[in-house]
């Protein structure tokens, strides 16, 4: 027993009965920062985990932890008292699944009882879209955690279409009349939110995140250009000219594979799949590219 002296004990043990037991990954990014408001405004505490905390929001009930994926001391503390983690995926980075691996390791060492995290639809080992491989590799690193999971499968995200227009007002890659049903970024954090908030319901389930209509990058191109009165055109490209073109950013080759296979994955039919998953799990339809831009 603590005798009323022991002070530094008893504010342990004070911190530690009071920590959120959420905890939040990217919060300073769209994903994790909106999902981050979401539980702010329903009232809910949580960790907000994050390179740098002079960039976390600023949030009633939400306490700031730093960790990059990589430490494993660093994310132990983080996530000390924490049973639920929402795990946004890292930036691209040629050893991003080691970091991710390393994360959900330390994640399961802290105690971490159900995580919650945000994959690609598609996953496999040998899918097109070369980055898909190691989500599918984490997927499989928290399979074998023995923490409760839940997967979000998300397509490739709906905000990010009209920036593939280039200066010239020219959609350029090898995705022929491939077609993708591209999802807001806003649509999976509501989902990430809705997860985190009864998981139980959501425990060792794969959801795949997509929106409403599957398109090809010329309709997108249709689309931005009677929505935003900017004429854009789409040019499909050779496997040859992608790489060619991309060469000005000077990438090293996995950045130009996982560039390039973005088009390539689009061809493939991959991601045409339209899944009702974000309506199932938030209530309403997923936005639509004419929503977004509207």
């Amino acid at each position: 027993m603590l005798s009323a002296t022991d002070k530094p004990a008893r504010a342990w043990l004070a911190e530690r009965m009071t920590t959120p037991t959420i905890a939040v990954t990217g919060a300073t990014g769209n994903i994790g920062g909106a999902v981050a408001r979401g539980l702010a405004g329903a009232g809910i505490a949580q960790t907000l985990v994050v390179r740098d905390a002079g960039r976390a929001p600023r949030l009633e009930q939400a306490r700031v932890a730093e960790a990059v994926y990589g430490d494993r001391e660093a994310t132990l503390r983080a996530l000390a008292g924490c049973r639920l983690l929402l795990m946004v995926s890292a930036a691209e980075a040629p050893d991003r699944l080691a970091q991710h691996e390393a994360f959900v390791d330390a994640a399961a060492e802290a105690g971490v009882e159900h995580i919650v995290y945000t994959s690609f639809v598609g996953a496999a080992p040998d899918a097109i879209f070369t980055l898909a491989r190691d989500h599918w590799a984490t997927e499989q690193r928290i399979r074998d955690s023995g923490m409760a999971f839940t997967i979000l499968r998300d397509s490739f995200y709906l905000d990010f279409v009209p920036e593939l227009v280039g200066d010239d007002g020219v959609i350029r890659g090898p995705a022929g009349d491939g077609r993708m049903a591209a999802v807001a970024r806003a649509d999976v954090a509501a989902v990430a939110t809705a997860v985190l908030q009864d998981p139980k319901a959501s425990a060792g389930q794969t959801y795949d995140l997509t929106g409403p209509a599957a398109f090809s990058l010329a309709e997108a191109a249709d689309t931005i250009t009677r929505l935003t009165g900017r004429t854009v055109t789409f040019h499909d490209e050779t496997l040859d000219e992608a790489y060619e073109s991309r060469q000005r950013w000077n990438p090293e080759p996995w950045q130009a594979d996982a560039w390039v296979s973005t088009y390539t994955s689009i061809a493939s039919g991959e991601l045409e799949r339209v899944s009702p998953d974000v309506e199932r799990i938030t209530g309403r339809p997923p936005l639509s590219l004419e929503q977004l831009l509207g």
